[in-house]
């Protein structure tokens, strides 16, 4: 039995959800399809190539272990290939994703104010509004 599929998180939706060759007609272009959650792998394509980070460190500030990461570039790499080599368009979209807000969410439990911090800030010490340390962090998915 297959274990399902999760969720992957991913940090943004792309602006650009198409790359195609230069002077070919769309209708005479093949496609590589690319999941929203895949295009996530041509960020391991840039951590690992672009900027020559370790496989695992690079999967550490991905968030997933090294086997998993060298998994994500080796499959951004094969369809990135696929299409500059066979002159076929990149098409992004779909795919079993969450995304993440840039900054994170919290909720005071004692007065209810809701307030949000960049995300790489840390945990606050307390609520900026009655500066109580009982609040908990929302996690904002779509």
């Amino acid at each position: 039995m297959v274990r399902p599929q999760k969720n992957r998180i991913v940090a943004f939706k792309p602006d650009v959800s198409y790359f195609k060759p230069r002077g070919i007609p769309m209708i005479d272009l093949s496609e590589v399809h690319l999941t929203v959650d895949e295009r996530e792998s041509i960020e391991s394509i840039r951590l690992a190539d672009f900027l020559g980070m370790s496989h695992e460190e690079a999967g550490k500030r991905m968030g997933v272990s090294r086997a998993t990461f060298g998994r994500i570039v080796q499959r951004a790499r094969k369809a990135v290939a696929d299409a500059l080599i066979n002159g076929k368009a990149i098409k992004i979209e779909g795919g079993n994703y969450s995304l993440i807000s840039d900054k994170k969410i919290f909720i005071c439990i004692n007065c209810d104010n809701r307030w949000e911090e960049p995300l790489g800030t840390g945990r606050p010490k307390n609520c900026p509004a009655c500066n109580d340390k009982n609040f908990y962090r929302i996690r904002d998915k779509e």
